[in-house]
């Protein structure tokens, strides 16, 4: 999807870049087991399969669950995070598509840990703890091929409304390189509210900030986003010559404070078939009353070609409520792909489908979602005033990002594809 970047400012911050059910928390027997749980050897390992990503040193987590000591003192708020399915953090509902990252934990991992803490939260034999998980430290894709970081930092005042900042960086690759992964790491989470990293051709950046058709979107962070990791086969290119452009969005604390953002790229390793694509289903003309606890919103993306749909992404902000996603057939046929009954605005989720879904050239993403402006919705800035589409976190925005990619694209063996 290609966009200048004068119209990607008004985009916003996601780029493509635990929910309970309707019915409620999952149900946890009292005859979870018949032996005793133990952290060492049941406990351990459905965290280091499922938490630890985020529950290490240097992560995102306010504590660290990798050993015993750690996690002890937290065992009833981690039953109690886990029962009510808040932890691991998934808001799609199930009954609405497959996907490949779908964090919920099963029903039996949910039993035993209510019958860990149930039985004391004992440590077991130490002997019985699975391997220590390998992370390469700082980045959660693995270790990057190559890491370019903002060429100075950024002062961030104590007070104040920040305007997006953009900060260029030279990527001095000598050749085009297809990229598999990408993942941005804020120097000082405390003020940097958002990140979205775009590729730009070297005469596009010399021609101004408006430059059409020569920008493409690399990668982005938000609260709770993570790495975006792209399938064997699948790849975002970064052309020899480009330059990196961070959009950033600081915001302020009352404490003045400094920032020196990165982002780190893996190569693909094997060969590219198809290149990523995305879109947004975006509505940027809407007024949502003041008081208002239930408004409605629409927007529409419509496929041009063939295509293959592999990612959806809503986008609000504080006031966000549901969000859903519809896929209408050319023939006027249509179903949910992708249904968000409670949006948080702080776990900005890309959610990958487990097999791509077919969407004819025709087809459109039909968008739908509900605000909530009243004074019932405790992150709601000031329930007085009207809301409309702004940058700013107590502005708003509707998006839908949709990731896919072309049918009749095949970038082998020529290396330059067809569409």
């Amino acid at each position: 999807m290609n966009r200048n970047l004068s119209f990607i400012t008004c985009l916003g911050f996601v780029i493509a870049a635990g929910l309970v059910s309707a019915s409620g928390p999952p149900h946890v027997s009292a005859a979870a087991t018949d032996a005793t749980v133990t952290f060492s050897k049941d406990i351990a390992p459905i965290l280091y399969k499922n938490c630890v990503n985020c529950h290490r040193p240097g992560e995102v987590a306010p504590m660290s669950l990798l050993t015993y000591k750690d996690a002890r003192p937290w065992a009833k708020a981690i039953r109690e995070k886990v029962v009510s399915g808040v932890m691991p953090p998934w808001h799609a509902d199930p009954k609405f598509g497959e996907f490949s990252n779908d964090r919920r934990l099963s029903k039996k991992d949910i039993e035993t840990v209510s019958a860990w803490v149930d039985g004391g939260a004992k440590e077991g034999d130490p002997k019985q703890m699975p391997a220590m998980p390998r992370f390469t430290e700082g980045w959660q894709m693995g270790k990057p091929d190559v890491v370019f970081q903002m060429g100075q930092e950024f002062e961030v005042p104590a007070e104040g409304t920040i305007s997006y900042k953009y900060f260029f960086i030279p990527t001095g690759f000598k050749e085009d390189r297809w990229i598999q992964a990408a993942e941005i790491r804020p120097g000082n989470r405390a003020v940097v509210h958002h990140v979205i990293a775009f590729v730009a051709e070297p005469d596009a950046v010399r021609e101004g900030i408006a430059a059409r058709n020569r920008v493409e979107g690399l990668a982005g962070f938000a609260p709770g986003d993570s790495a975006t990791i792209l399938p064997d086969g699948i790849g975002r290119l970064v052309k020899a010559g480009s330059i990196i452009v961070l959009q950033m969005h600081y915001t302020t604390n009352g404490t003045a404070q400094k920032d020196r953002t990165s982002i780190g790229l893996i190569f693909s390793s094997k060969p590219v078939v198809k290149a990523a694509m995305g879109g947004a289903a975006m509505n940027r003309r809407f007024e949502i009353p003041a008081g208002d606890p239930n408004y409605s919103v629409e927007s529409v993306y419509t496929f041009k070609n063939d295509s293959h749909i592999t990612s959806l992404m809503p986008h609000m902000h504080l006031r966000g409520k549901d969000f859903q996603f519809r896929l209408v057939y050319p023939d006027g046929t249509s179903k949910i792909i992708l249904s968000v009954p409670k949006y948080d605005f702080n776990w900005q989720t890309r959610y990958e489908l487990k097999e791509p879904i077919a969407a004819p050239r025709g087809s459109r993403i039909e968008c739908i979602a509900h605000f909530d402006n009243s004074d019932q919705n405790k992150w709601n800035p000031d329930p007085t005033r009207p809301v409309r589409w702004g940058q700013q976190t107590w502005e708003e925005m509707m998006i839908g990002f949709v990731g896919f990619t072309l049918d009749e694209q095949n970038l082998q063996p020529t290396g330059k594809g067809k569409f």
